[in-house]
């Protein structure tokens, strides 16, 4: 996999607390990975600043799986 995903996994696997195995890219991330909407928000803050970048409010609940969050980040990285 390429970098920004093992960056993502990293982020998610600590603010999670899930195994590594569980995190792949179709993965949905309230049901498969456990995350409430406490969570996912929490989660998201943690990556915008880990990896700098900005996620509105409104796009975190487009996020369903973890594919959906790398996707938005490649785009964002453009």
């Amino acid at each position: 996999m390429d970098e920004l995903f093992e960056k993502l996994k990293k982020i998610i696997i600590e603010k999670l607390e899930v195994a590594e195995a569980k995190v792949t890219l179709d993965s949905k991330i309230r049901e498969d990975l456990g995350a409430d909407s406490l969570d996912t928000y929490e989660l998201l803050y943690a990556i915008e600043e880990d990896l700098g970048i900005t996620i509105p409010e409104d796009k975190a609940t487009e996020f369903e799986k973890v594919g959906d969050v790398l996707n938005y980040l490649r785009s964002q990285q453009k």
